[in-house]
């Protein structure tokens, strides 16, 4: 089960692009809560807490909201400054435990495939249905035993316990391909200027 990470919110009543620059010169992230029919909450979180925490995807936050509830959320979106990539605003989704959603999770190839063949990748990430409380971080896929020709599906996929996808069983993952002719004689060359040169340090 996910670990929920608790930020102190505080609620903001002041918005605008110069009220989100103060609140971040004081060290603060403007944020947005909704979802289950609520209206949209405005709120500011602790902003080093809140960029440790989002650095995992679908982070499961516990909301400790100053002067009301405690609530769990899902970040929905993330507005991230263009030169520091630092977060600037967060949109956050109310979640309850037990209850299913979707997200997307990486997909992590482990695994090294044996001589020179190459990984074509076609998704990097994956469209699971989860308990908002079980969201695994990653899903990942075993390349040690695979050969060229060969292919992973989303229906060859080892998915966590209590994980769907929902999608077609018949998308293509990954493939894996024998080396292009460019790359071989790239490697030929590379080669062959090695032994000229090995052969030149000898004489």
């Amino acid at each position: 089960m996910t670990d929920d990470i608790t930020l102190a919110a505080l609620p903001r009543n002041e918005f605008g692009k110069g009220a989100a620059r103060r609140l971040r010169r004081t060290g603060r992230i403007p944020a947005v809560l909704y979802g289950h029919g609520t209206d949209p909450v405005h709120l500011s979180l602790p902003g080093h807490q809140t960029q440790m925490a989002l650095r995992v995807a679908n982070a499961l936050l516990s909301l400790d909201i100053e002067g009301g509830s405690n609530q769990l959320a899902l970040p929905k979106q993330l507005q991230r400054n263009p030169v520091t990539d630092a977060i600037e605003h967060v949109d956050l989704v109310i979640v309850r435990r037990g209850e299913r959603v979707t997200v997307e999770v990486p997909l992590v190839v482990v695994g090294e495939i044996k001589g020179s063949a190459m990984i074509v990748t076609d998704q990097t990430t994956l469209t699971i249905e989860a308990e908002a409380t079980a969201i695994p971080p990653q899903v990942e896929i075993d390349v040690s035993a695979l050969q060229i020709g060969d292919s992973i599906y989303a229906k060859d996929l080892v998915l966590p316990a209590g994980a769907v996808f929902p999608g077609d069983p018949d998308d293509l993952m990954l493939s894996i391909h024998a080396p292009q002719a460019q790359d071989l004689g790239e490697t030929a060359e590379t080669e062959a200027a090695a032994d000229e040169a090995g052969a030149e340090a000898s004489e």
